[in-house]
């Protein structure tokens, strides 16, 4: 492998991939550095976890992705660091790889805000293995629960976001469906779902009408709202909250947050709000040269200098503008701002039931319209004609026959359901 590439992107998800694919339609030699073989649709983790869905729908191999452009090689390692200075990259079996423009689109890692315990007991939701490590755990614990009469099974959501909001509604869906279909109609009354946020209302990011339906069909589904009052603790047993009292829970899921990775703190390059990069809004980090940083690792303002949010949409857009402006380093040319096309926010809320505010003058949908919505547009940015095929069977499959994917629990988890006995085994990743 040669030590110096025309680009190199640091990256698989969103925004990397959609630059890989940009410049390597124009022929562009790229070296595309991700540690894992595939990527992944974020937005759908939750059903992964949930059992709405399978892995096949979710991750595509990315060699599949550029199997048509020829000028882009992946390589599958793990980035140890980066030098952004030198535009150099070091993997974990001790390569060093240059590049004449390097982008970091690195993604980001869950942000627990130092709250003791969370790091080490609940689990976060940002990949795959995430995914697969949770849907596992929910598994083994009801398993586990469906022989002993007198337990109770207990799921916490931390973060009323679109992510938490999602995650609670599928669980609590999942309990009056599938555990009362395929357990037993008792385990699934001994089944709660928590939502636990430290602001007011769920959805924050939406208006005060997606917010209250939200809510409401929440609360009919069986999710125990806990909202205005943050998490301070997580525990074996549950969560402590900030005025005292506690929620019970054998599995925390984490959906608070995110913030910029190892990768980008020894980069060299300057952070702000999240240890994120405050680029310019071309998009190129501030004081190096050759250097672009996109999606959940930057922060990213319109042509407004609004703060653009951590969203899908925006990654992608972003990665097809950076590579606009890279090639335009390449031919001589001159770079332009960024300009995001807002589309709106969608989140899913329940079978048959979701919010949608769409465009910049937010167009808002409830109901089923807006869950007929999010089917489609979710189905139209799945990466592949086979994920394409096999989400829309499971959603076929679950949301009429209301039968889950399944679940097949076969190797150890990093994070144990507290008190369960052996580490949770996690399904088996397909590529």
């Amino acid at each position: 492998m040669k030590d110096t590439y025309q680009v190199i992107v640091v990256g698989g998800g969103f925004a990397g991939v959609a630059t890989a694919r940009e410049l390597g339609r124009k022929g562009v030699q790229v070296l595309l550095i991700d540690s894992n073989n595939y990527h992944q649709f974020q937005p759908l983790l939750y059903q992964l976890a949930t059992s709405q869905i399978g892995v096949s729908a979710i991750a595509r191999p990315l060699r599949s992705v550029f199997r048509r452009l020829k000028t882009v090689k992946v390589l599958t390692a793990k980035v140890e660091s980066v030098d952004a200075s030198q535009r150099t990259v070091t993997t974990s079996d001790g390569q060093t790889l240059r590049a004449d423009i390097l982008v970091l689109a690195v993604g980001a890692v869950p942000n627990f805000f130092n709250t003791p315990g969370a790091e080490e007991l609940a689990f976060p939701l940002y990949s795959v293995t995430d995914a697969t490590r949770l849907g596992g755990g929910l598994t083994r614990l009801l398993d586990q629960a469906d022989g002993n009469p007198d337990s109770f099974v207990d799921v916490v959501v931390v973060g009323g976001g679109p992510t938490g909001v999602e995650t609670a509604g599928a669980m609590a869906e999942n309990v009056k469906y599938v555990v009362r279909k395929y357990f037993s109609p008792e385990l699934a009354a001994r089944c709660r779902v928590h939502l636990v946020d430290m602001v007011p209302s769920v959805l924050n990011m939406f208006s005060q009408k997606s917010q209250k339906y939200a809510t409401e069909h929440l609360q009919k589904v069986g999710v125990q709202l806990h909202m205005g009052v943050g998490v301070t603790e997580v525990r074996p047993d549950g969560v402590t909250l900030a005025d005292g009292s506690s929620v019970p829970g054998q599995i925390v899921v984490w959906a608070g947050g995110l913030k910029a990775g190892g990768i980008i703190a020894g980069s060299g390059l300057a952070q702000g709000r999240g240890g994120r990069v405050d680029v310019h809004p071309d998009l190129t980090a501030p004081d190096v040269d050759g250097v672009y940083v996109i999606g959940d690792a930057a922060n990213i303002t319109d042509s407004t200098g609004a703060k653009l949010p951590q969203l899908g949409s925006v990654a992608q857009q972003a990665g097809k503008w950076a590579a606009k402006n890279i090639l335009a380093d390449l031919g001589g040319g001159s770079r332009t701002p960024f300009r995001y096309v807002d589309k709106g926010y969608m989140a899913m809320v329940g079978r048959g039931a979701a919010v949608a505010e769409l465009g910049r003058k937010r167009i808002q949908l409830q109901g089923l319209f807006a869950f007929l919505s999010w089917l489609l547009v979710h189905l139209a940015l799945l990466s592949g004609l086979q994920q394409k095929i096999r989400a829309l069977f499971s959603w076929l499959n679950g949301y009429l026959l209301h039968s889950p994917a399944q679940v097949v629990v076969s190797g150890p988890l990093d994070k144990e359901p507290p008190g369960q006995g052996p580490p949770v085994p996690a399904p088996s990743k397909e590529s």
